[in-house]
């Protein structure tokens, strides 16, 4: 059964070979890209369910044995990423259809989301450091080439920004590998786990981590390294932004999470005050920023940042409830913040503009997509019965057990002012009277962009009504990761 571990990267593969062979047929690729990633969905299904029941699953490569080999590992934690990584995947690429150009669809999407698909579901599953780094390469030139996809001047200018802040990660990266293998001869995150927790070498350590920790809050996007989203993101087609905006931020902050809690966790009195300020002024400046856009793509970019500090908060408290909170912060952002974005695009569908100022009357003449809106918009801004509610609370309450007053406070404050965004989004393009020709609201949606709006928003729905099951879950998966000692049996045999 562990070999079914193979298949999130075996199936996105065989797909972008088999659409190559499709090249310049756009049906066949719609069918052919959309239905490789639905198969990569039920996959990561069948994987959770296996973890679910069995426990954390591994696969050895070749037969070596670890830490020599190529390991893959699922525990609870990366499964559930998993899913959610290949629902998004889904969700977008359908929504695609209608929405990326002839062209883009003909020759290099489909492919492109895949390959990209690849790397995520390879960062997840990846159980050695130098193999993290290489589904990050594999997952950036597959999103690199979707940024630039039209090659507008603003796309470019983008890119740029973006691959020049990946290539000063992936140098970091490459950095603390370096030190982290001469300093525990090794790579195997499990033998790592071992070898560290008994180190006495603090300074070496630290210096590793402190390389790890710039490099993943560059690709996460936390403060001050945040300039480059809102700079990159908005540049490009709606599905391609949405698609970015549910995953990329959140590999960075998945590897954070995983190394922090599974090998570097001496000198807590300095790692986690630092991931708790950081996290709150990631939250404070991103939500800041966002309330003063009137741009809705930039709007959403900004919140991006600022959603990234309630799951670092969580891992910054390093409770089992606070870990805990984060997991189903991180599921929940995924899904609602990219359901924005495609709703978004919608916007610019029916009004040509992402403008709030040009945009007015939307509830009046397209009811459901006021309320297709409203749906993720409360769930980000926190207000029940939705998934963001649970989210936030989860984490309000981690941060009050530990008596961190000061982030507590933060993330109710951040709360408030993403509320102001929504309701500034929503005031300016949904309930305003509209000033311009009304023959333009007799504008209709294609459903395959309806379709996936309306899936996210029941999951967000389902997420918050229905959150006791979920909640328990990322309990069980916070506890894996607080206590790895599964994790390192799992991967290196009870002789460990």
């Amino acid at each position: 059964m562990s070999n079914l571990l193979l298949l999130p990267v075996i199936v996105p593969l065989a797909t972008v070979l088999i659409l190559l062979l499709a090249h310049g047929r756009k049906w066949l690729q719609q069918i052919i890209g959309i239905g490789g990633i639905a198969l990569q969905f039920t996959v990561a299904v069948w994987i959770f369910v296996v973890v679910n029941s069995q426990g954390i699953q591994v696969i050895q490569l070749g037969s070596w044995p670890a830490p020599f080999g190529i390991t893959f590992v699922a525990d609870l934690f990366s499964s559930i990423m998993l899913m959610v990584a290949a629902l998004i995947g889904l969700m977008t690429a359908i929504y695609a259809m209608p929405t990326i150009s002839d062209n883009r669809q003909r020759f290099s999407y489909y492919p492109l989301v895949n390959a990209m698909l690849m790397g995520v579901n390879g960062a997840f599953l990846t159980g050695d450091v130098f193999n993290l780094y290489v589904w990050f390469e594999v997952m950036i030139m597959a999103s690199f080439v979707l940024l630039t996809l039209g090659g507008s001047r603003q796309q470019m200018n983008g890119a740029i920004k973006y691959v020049a802040m990946n290539l000063v990660a992936s140098m970091l990266f490459l950095a603390g590998i370096g030190l982290l293998y001469g300093q525990a001869g090794t790579l195997n995150m499990a033998d790592l786990a071992l070898k560290i927790r008994a180190s006495d070498d603090a300074f070496l350590l630290n210096s590793s981590a402190m390389l790890f920790f710039v490099a993943f809050s560059l690709k996460a996007a936390l403060f001050p390294f945040f300039f480059w989203l809102p700079a990159s993101y908005p540049t490009a087609p709606m599905a391609i932004t949405a698609f970015f905006s549910g995953l990329l931020t959140k590999v960075g902050v998945y590897a954070l999470i995983r190394f922090f809690t599974l090998f570097f966790v001496q000198n807590q009195s300095f790692w986690h005050p630092l991931l708790l300020w950081a996290g709150g002024i990631t939250m404070l400046v991103g939500v800041l920023t966002a309330a003063s856009q009137y741009d809705m793509r930039r709007i959403l970019s900004f919140h991006i940042i600022s959603q990234i500090g309630y799951i670092i908060m969580g891992l910054g408290l390093f409770t089992v409830a606070g870990i805990a909170g984060a997991i189903y912060y991180m599921v929940h952002n995924i899904v609602a913040k990219a359901n924005t974005f495609l709703v978004a695009g919608m916007v610019y569908k029916l009004r040509g503009t992402y403008d709030l100022k040009a945009i007015s009357g939307l509830y009046k003449n397209y009811p459901l997509v006021a309320l297709l809106f409203v749906i993720p918009a409360m769930g980000l801004a926190g207000v029940p019965p939705f998934s963001g509610f649970v989210g936030k609370l989860m984490l309000v309450v981690a941060g009050f057990e530990a008596e961190k007053w000061v982030i507590t406070g933060v993330a109710l404050l951040v709360g408030l002012f993403t509320l102001f965004s929504m309701v500034k989004i929503w005031n300016e393009g949904f309930w305003k009277k509209h000033t311009g020709n009304d023959a333009s609201d007799n504008k209709k949606l294609p459903v395959a962009m309806l379709v996936p709006v309306a899936i996210l928003a029941l999951i967000t729905i389902l997420l918050g009504v229905a959150a006791e099951p979920v909640v328990e879950l990322c309990m069980r998966a916070a506890h894996q990761l607080i206590d790895p000692s599964s994790y390192i049996e799992a991967v290196l045999g009870k002789q460990y």
